[in-house]
């Protein structure tokens, strides 16, 4: 079962639910970025008894512990993803919201080299690519 978000939540001493359990086993199933309304319609599918202050209190509460990152791309809706996810960069759709992952190794070396040159040892970032789509022709 390994480094699930239930596996982590119980090692940090977090008091577990049934419900908050359901909560962990959605985000961790899901391979989009869900915000808080998507996680409720999708948990609420499994427990109808799951309320929407529910699903706000325990994002916050994973988020608190380090098990969630909190995602904002500007269109004003906290969006949630799993912490220990593979790192990866975020294109942004200003047209749909679709959010497309992708790792590129340019990149990353660029900003490895960046860190250096400006005298630091890069520990961690978070890159979001605003765009709309090409026009096709």
């Amino acid at each position: 079962m390994g480094n699930t978000i239930i596996n982590r939540c119980e090692a940090k001493g977090l008091r577990m639910t049934g419900q908050r359990r359901v909560i962990a086993k959605v985000l961790e199933d899901s391979d989009d970025h869900p915000d808080v309304e998507e996680l409720y319609a999708r948990a609420s599918g499994i427990d109808a008894g799951i309320s929407i202050a529910t699903v706000y209190r325990t994002v916050k509460l994973f988020e608190e512990a380090g098990i969630l990152d909190k995602l904002e791309f500007g269109d004003g809706r906290a969006r949630y993803e799993d912490a220990e996810r593979d790192h990866h960069d975020h294109l942004i759709d200003m047209n749909s919201g679709e959010v497309i992952e992708f790792v590129d190794a340019e990149i990353e070396a660029l900003q490895e080299r960046i860190a250096r040159k400006l005298g630091y040892e890069l520990r961690g970032h978070r890159l979001e690519l605003y765009g709309v789509p090409l026009k096709k022709q």
